[in-house]
């Protein structure tokens, strides 16, 4: 009889035991899936998306994004624009390692589809595929709003530290070149120098203004405009080298799309000739030749945005 109560409460307590276990089980994988499913609410440009928090596989069109992720140790990038990646980014051409989802303007929708990735991040170049990235996974417009240069980038890198979990990396960063723009607006709110942003492409120039694409010189930094009527636009206002004498800018900014696209045609051996030699700017050597890398083919990056400051801030 005591034998058998005993073997009684021994399975009693193993079924107790069992269905502790069970229970613990249940609750392990009840947070496992809490975490997978995390979300953080985006509010882009072009609309508002849930996107997964700590996304393991990711498509970047953007550069200046993709410089982020990049500078913020971010493991997850699996798909890249890989024609005309930036030097300063060239390890992201390793076929191996990333996927090549096509160019900025020509999206391989199919090697994105095949991918199955967590996350497409884009900017403007892809802005009119968005319904077509949607349809495959959360897509969100990271671009950089030239009018409100700071603001808009700064939000996005707010926008990745928050998805990422590098929040407190992003406030350093942030926090660092914030600290050295306030060091050159310093200067050129003292100086006199009035400056002249111009676009060299295949012997043709282009000038750029406040609230442009390269806006930032002035917007941002302080750099005085040599022509406060130069037209914003995305492509600029296209000029000829009797302009730029009349105008005869103190410092010249230029931006060498030669370069940027590979072309052999040199930037410098066309701009500066007899008429561009008799401005200020040339007999004084002040024409800044910017690095294409990071004001043409990224920009709105960690990286690049910060090496923009070194390249200002260099000029005074």
């Amino acid at each position: 009889m005591k034998k058998w109560i005993t073997a009684i409460l021994v399975a009693m307590m193993f079924a107790v035991l069992a269905a502790c276990g069970a229970e613990e089980e249940a609750t392990d994988s009840q947070t496992a899936d809490a975490q997978t499913t995390e979300t953080v609410k985006v509010t882009h440009e072009l609309g508002e998306t849930e996107v997964p928090k700590n996304p393991e596989k990711v498509v970047v069109f953007d550069f200046g994004i993709l410089d982020t992720l990049d500078q913020l140790g971010v493991e997850s990038v699996a798909g890249v624009a890989q024609g005309n990646i930036p030097t300063y980014l060239e390890q992201y051409e390793d076929t191996e390692k990333y996927e090549n989802i096509g160019t900025l303007k020509e999206a391989d929708f199919e090697a994105i589809h095949a991918m199955d990735p967590d996350l497409i991040i884009i900017s403007g170049r892809q802005a009119e595929m968005y319904n077509e990235f949607s349809d495959i996974a959360p897509t969100i417009h990271l671009g950089v709003d030239t009018t409100d240069y700071m603001n808009s980038f700064t939000t996005n890198m707010e926008t990745v530290g928050e998805i990422f979990g590098k929040e407190a990396e992003v406030e350093e960063e942030l926090a660092a070149i914030n600290e050295q723009i306030e060091g050159i607006k310093e200067k050129t709110a003292t100086s006199d120098e009035k400056g002249l942003i111009v676009l060299a492409n295949e012997g043709k120039v282009s000038a750029y203004g406040a609230a442009s694409r390269f806006g930032i010189i002035h917007d941002v930094f302080g750099v005085k405009q040599a022509d406060e009527g130069i037209e914003a636009s995305t492509h600029g206002q296209s000029i000829t080298y009797e302009y730029i004498l009349d105008t005869n800018p103190d410092m010249m900014f230029v931006v060498d799309r030669n370069a940027a696209v590979g072309n052999d045609a040199s930037a410098k051996d066309s701009l500066e000739n007899e008429l561009v030699q008799k401005t200020n700017a040339y007999q004084n050597d002040k024409i800044i030749y910017l690095d294409p890398d990071y004001w043409y083919l990224s920009g709105g990056g960690l990286q690049s945005v910060s090496e923009m400051v070194n390249a200002i801030e260099s000029a005074f």
